[in-house]
């Protein structure tokens, strides 16, 4: 048996450094593939352009990116008294899944940050929409209040008209608050990797943002592969961690969809899988740790269901038994599908990976400079074994831009 005490003390005090304003970027390159790469391997560190990524990258590998494309989920309302209200939706109540709500024609129910809620006590927030030249009234209505977030009720007298559609004419796109401006035209497509396709969130996968069809063609003679995966990034992936041990931080939950071929194509490439961003990472960790709930025929409840039953806790891996190899993990996760005749896994992750992880699926990390004290920079500590200011303070000193539209690094064991 191989656990982790998930009770050792980690102070997030010890994952902080200095990030000048200055170094933030607050607008993308013009060309996506000419950011900076960092290379890290073996504690060694080399600079590159991302458009040389291939020339790093092991021959044969596996690239597993999130094709997840974000949603203008920021929608603004205005009572009668003029007070703005802004409703930020986070995930789906009801229906809660992403395709079906998205795909709604009359009403749905959202978890959602309110803005201004002081001034939204009761009563229905209106606005008029047009689709297309067909019209409709919009209304938001507050049901009821769990710590920070909120149920919110929409709905809107044309069924003509989906969801999504109101999303894209009425909503604007979440951009990082650490930008510290309004969301522009130029972000609709910047903030877009070229891949996206399944909506549902409300941050990008922002690694996945220096990838060109030119990069994708650079990787062909080496034989690298691609495949996907689906995780939905909410709005928990800007959440601070305000604890001082970072056992006391509540990790926040996401969805992950894998199709079944994808985690075939995993099974036969263990010891190559290269991941596109934390939230890569995050998802094929997570698909180790799902086999167990499966194999003890737990999940065909909910078959029939729309609600999600499979999920792994936020402590999971650190008190499982990990003695099961990744290779008959993932058969586990075969079985079950074929089983109950299923050609994807649907599933929720809570996954914390913090220092003393260690890393069943992945064998490097293409990945942005995460931001001081966060769960991303603990991720990133866990896969260079602790030695993650050395890769900092190289490219603080070295003008690395930082954060979602900043450069990138790739991370190798």
């Amino acid at each position: 048996m191989n656990k982790t005490n998930e009770n050792e003390p980690i102070f997030i005090d010890e994952y902080d450094y200095a990030l000048p304003d200055e170094r933030i970027a607050k607008y993308p390159l013009a060309k996506r593939d000419s950011s900076k790469l960092l290379v890290y391997k073996g504690g060694e560190i080399i600079e590159s352009l991302f458009s040389s990524v291939a020339d790093f990258l092991p021959e044969n590998a596996l690239l597993v990116y999130n094709n997840t494309r974000v949603i203008q989920a920021r929608l603004e309302f205005f009572k009668a008294t003029g007070a703005r209200i802004e409703v930020f939706c986070l995930e789906p109540i009801a229906p809660a899944d992403y395709a079906q709500s998205l795909s709604a024609t009359t009403e749905c129910e959202w978890k959602c940050m309110v803005g201004n809620l002081k001034k939204w006590k009761e009563g229905l927030l209106v606005k008029q929409i047009t689709v297309s030249g067909k019209a409709c009234i919009f209304t938001a209505e507050l049901l009821q209040t769990e710590g920070n977030t909120h149920s919110v009720k929409f709905s809107w007298d044309n069924s003509d008209i989906h969801f999504a559609d109101i999303l894209e004419n009425a909503g604007e796109l979440p951009i990082p608050p650490y930008l510290h401006r309004k969301t522009e035209e130029s972000d609709l497509t910047a903030y877009q990797t070229v891949y996206s396709k399944i909506k549902g969130s409300v941050a990008a996968p922002t690694a996945g943002l220096h990838f060109t069809a030119e990069v994708f063609e650079s990787l062909k003679p080496k034989n690298i592969k691609i495949d996907e995966v689906t995780l939905h990034v909410g709005a928990g992936t800007f959440q601070p961690v305000k604890t001082h041990d970072i056992a006391e931080h509540h990790m926040h939950t996401e969805v992950i969809s894998v199709k079944r071929d994808t985690i075939a194509n995993i099974q036969q490439n263990l010891g190559n899988i290269i991941a596109v961003g934390t939230t890569s990472v995050r998802t094929l960790e997570s698909l180790y740790y799902l086999s167990p709930s499966l194999s003890k025929g737990e999940g065909e409840s909910s078959l029939n269901k729309t609600e999600i039953k499979l999920q792994v806790s936020q402590w999971q891996p650190y008190q499982q038994d990990t003695d099961c190899s990744a290779y008959d993990a993932l058969q586990k996760i075969l079985d079950f599908l074929d089983a109950n005749k299923l050609d994807i896994l649907h599933a929720e992750t809570q996954i914390m990976i913090k220092p003393g992880y260690k890393f069943r699926i992945v064998d490097g990390m293409i990945t942005n400079f995460h931001q001081p004290k966060s769960t991303l920079l603990l991720l990133v500590s866990a896969f260079v074994k602790g030695n993650w200011k050395n890769i900092y303070d190289y490219a603080l000193e070295n003008d690395f831009r930082f954060l979602s539209y900043g450069d990138s690094s790739l991370l190798l064991k």
